[in-house]
């Protein structure tokens, strides 16, 4: 069977949800926090896996390394850059840490969705990909090896410093997000911050009303920070709320990541465009391997605008509406859902149009089959981890039962060249 037939046919599920919460709360527990997450989280996980060929995770990588070649370009990122806040254009000197790259599958391959620069779960995924376990271990192999990833996040964090500091150890990190504790992925914080102690490097997690500036240095009560692992969604640090936080990275007196510059260069929706403009990747000085790849894999993508408003209208059950500096579903939009009254209300320059690439589909025990995209976590081009969210409705959640992050699993023989 291949990997699509598996994930039709196979409802083996591959997780048991009630061992694996157990052991994640145990973990948590050690971290202070009290919680079942069956009633918490109860659609976090799936105990389905995924299955993908090798040759589309190929491709997927491929893709990754395509985008990676695009943002060294000069030319690239003085387009993207051009007219920027000063947050956003400041360059302090890293790529901005680890990326997660959305693509939907279907029989014309993977399509890149969309790239986040903060992509929660990794470690979360992580712990559920070591619980798994298939109904044909001699055949089937996970996307990626679990027992690397803690090594390559925390590498990860350890070269955002290097590259933004003088070169002395990291000694202190801060998980920083808006009421931290409130978050749904708020677990992860406290596994990141279990994995940093662990490695000798002491972390807190905080609200960014927290910090306080001393001198050259940003605190966290008596402590100095060195590095802040940026959860925050106010990507460009332009909010009041942030403007300790913002004068203190422009000055040089914390490390960050991800930050503003990642964000604008890799996440803003608007690249999708440049991605599908031949022209541009010519101009950018892309090899004609690396153009075709993103024009193969990137769908269409067009701009918002008084030009074309009337003609996305009319073509909207085509087109995915999206706003260029949003993440996840927020104020996204299927052309063949939108009403009259939110499409007035869409802000000419803020949105882009994609065209819709339906996403894969995962059969179930159950009456319904799931939707599901995949998530590749990446740094510097390198695949760390490869997973699946599976969901019900017009975009990704996490509120459908059986849904949620779901292991991928690849096939040996495939690698060995077996079809």
């Amino acid at each position: 069977m291949d990997s699509e037939d598996l994930n039709q046919h196979c409802y083996c599920p591959a997780l048991s949800l009630s061992g694996f919460h157990a052991e994640l709360e145990a973990r948590l527990l050690a971290s202070g926090l009290d919680i079942s997450l069956a009633q918490s989280h109860p659609h976090l996980f799936a105990a389905l896996p995924v299955y993908v060929a090798v040759p589309m995770r190929a491709q997927m990588a491929a893709a990754v390394l395509a985008v990676e070649t695009l943002v060294k370009s000069e030319h690239y990122r003085d387009v993207v850059l051009k007219g920027a806040s000063e947050a956003v254009q400041f360059d302090p000197g890293s790529p901005g840490g680890v990326l997660g790259f959305d693509f939907h599958l279907g029989a014309a391959g993977p399509k890149l969705i969309e790239i986040n620069t903060n992509p929660g779960g990794l470690l979360l995924c992580l712990l559920q990909a070591q619980a798994l376990k298939t109904c044909l271990p001699q055949e089937f192999q996970l996307s990626t090896d679990p027992h690397k990833v803690e090594d390559h996040a925390i590498a990860a964090l350890r070269d955002e410093w290097r590259l933004q500091s003088s070169g002395q150890p990291l000694t202190t990190v801060a998980i920083l997000d808006d009421a931290p504790a409130h978050q749904y992925l708020y677990p992860e914080f406290l596994l990141y911050q279990a994995l940093l102690r662990r490695h000798g490097i002491a972390c807190d997690i905080a609200d960014p009303a927290a910090l306080l500036r001393r001198g050259n240095k940003l605190y966290l009560g008596e402590r100095p920070i060195d590095l802040i692992y940026n959860r925050i969604t106010d990507f460009g640090l332009a909010n009041s709320e942030h403007q300790t936080l913002r004068d203190a990275y422009l000055e040089r007196a914390v490390a960050l990541s991800p930050h503003p510059r990642a964000h604008a260069l890799y996440a803003d929706k608007r690249n999708l465009m440049r991605m599908t403009d031949p022209a541009f990747l010519a101009a950018c000085g892309l090899d004609e391997n690396a153009a075709a790849t993103l024009i193969d894999v990137v769908p269409p993508t067009v701009w918002l605008s008084d030009a074309n408003r009337a003609a996305l209208w009319a073509e909207r059950r085509r087109w995915f509406f999206k706003p260029a500096r949003g993440y996840g579903s927020k104020a996204s939009y299927r052309g063949d859902k939108i009403t009259h009254k939110v499409w007035g209300a869409l802000s000419d320059g803020d949105y882009v149009a994609q065209e819709i690439v339906q996403p894969g589909t995962r059969a179930s025990a159950g009456a319904e089959s799931f939707k599901y995209d995949l998530r590749c976590y990446t740094y510097c081009g390198e695949l760390l981890m490869l997973v699946a969210r599976m969901y019900q409705g017009q975009t990704t959640n996490f509120r459908t039962p059986g849904g949620g992050f779901a292991p991928v699993v690849v096939t040996r023989s495939s690698e060995a060249g077996i079809a």
